[in-house]
């Protein structure tokens, strides 16, 4: 994979930035760098990366002078989804499925984290974009894809309602109801010319070529009046939630865990 050779310089703000040992991170001026999959771990979003992710996101309230963050992958591939085993372990250790409802909480608070931070939040995706993978990179504000990216949300056809982070009524809002829901029912898998004509990519490159394509975002972005970015973030977002006429997204731990914990009947 080309990913581009960073060299962090030091924060212009007093609070650091939290150091994640799951996720890779490197600041270059106002542009910070989180990247998913290091050697510590899979392919998949487990609790202690989710924590991690929040944690650097909860460090930017105190960080203006970053501006755009590019959430992006070391792996071969940007995410496979949640850490379904992790979901069984939790299950097995505790079985009235707090536990699970706790990470699944954190999946929300990841995503509501990516919405409503200040800084632009760009998603540079390669290789295999599945499931929890797929939600998380709809919350950033723009997404630029290799032409070689394969993506699907494989929920039903293993036995679960698409109930991770939140994110249907984002996907929703993003690429249209009809399609979300062939590509939900169906568990299709579909390529980067497709996710760009849902909008769920802004832009295909070849993979030896997205690097460029993404400063091509970032180099204007870090010119532009911070004040202006926000507001106009800031804006963009209230008036997205103000057109969902419903959001269940709260219920989501729930009904995650309520379709994992086995029945034992009962008047």
């Amino acid at each position: 994979m080309n990913t581009p050779t960073l060299t962090p310089t030091p924060p212009s703000a007093s609070t650091p930035i939290s150091a994640p040992t799951l996720i890779g991170i490197a600041q270059n001026g106002p542009v910070l760098h989180l990247r998913l999959n290091s050697s510590a771990q899979d392919d998949t979003l487990s609790a202690a990366v989710l924590d991690e992710l929040i944690g650097v996101l909860d460090s930017l309230h105190e960080r203006p002078d970053i501006r755009i963050l590019v959430l992006s992958s070391m792996g071969d591939d940007f995410c496979l989804g949640a850490d379904r085993r992790e979901y069984q372990e939790a299950l097995t250790l505790d079985p009235t499925g707090a536990t699970l409802r706790r990470i699944a909480d954190r999946a929300h608070r990841l995503c509501q984290a990516l919405e409503n931070t200040h800084a632009i939040t760009i998603a540079r995706l390669h290789g295999k974009v599945i499931g929890a993978g797929l939600a998380l990179a709809a919350y950033c504000d723009l997404r630029a894809g290799a032409d070689t990216c394969r993506f699907r949300m494989p929920e039903v056809g293993v036995g679960l309602a698409p109930a991770w982070g939140g994110a249907m009524g984002r996907l929703i809002a993003e690429a249209g109801a009809a399609r979300i829901r062939e590509l939900m029912l169906t568990c299709d898998v579909f390529d980067a010319g497709t996710a760009l004509r849902l909008g769920l990519l802004h832009k295909v490159a070849p993979l030896d070529q997205l690097d460029d394509t993404v400063a091509a975002w970032t180099r204007p972005l870090a010119r532009r009046s911070p004040e202006a970015l926000v507001l106009t973030k800031r804006m963009l977002t209230g008036y997205a939630k103000a057109a969902r006429t419903a959001d269940i997204a709260l219920l989501d731990s729930h009904l995650l865990t309520a379709q994992l914990i086995p029945h034992r009947g009962g008047d």
